[in-house]
């Protein structure tokens, strides 16, 4: 299993948050990206912003991490941001299973994109 990794940048002029997550996350990788994400984005008005997640080498997420990927999602719906869009590769499963979990999270704003 490939250890997870993200980057994090905003930029003001595209007026987008950029987050590229490569992997599979531990529980304390995700604690460590949530803070990361807390202090980017209490630095800008959300709601002016499109968050664009680069997912395409993201790994299929283990049952166990659902949970935590689920109050993600739920965390970027209640930020508010204008669209939420993720670059993800050409996997049906993968799609099938982030869609699953943006609509589980009531994230009605998401736009998957394959590439």
């Amino acid at each position: 299993m490939t250890t997870g990794s993200y980057i994090i940048k905003l930029d003001k002029l595209k007026k987008e948050m950029y987050m590229q997550i490569n992997g599979s996350f531990s529980p304390e990788k995700v604690d460590e990206f949530i803070k990361d994400y807390d202090r980017n984005v209490n630095s800008i008005k959300a709601s002016e912003y499109n968050l664009r997640l680069d997912c395409k080498d993201l790994s299929l997420v283990s049952p166990e991490l659902v949970p935590l990927l689920e109050n993600c999602y739920a965390m970027y719906k209640e930020t508010g941001f204008q669209k939420v869009i993720f670059e993800i590769p050409n996997s049906v499963i993968l799609k099938m299973q982030l869609s699953r979990l943006s609509r589980k999270a009531g994230l009605t704003n998401a736009e998957f994109v394959q590439n």
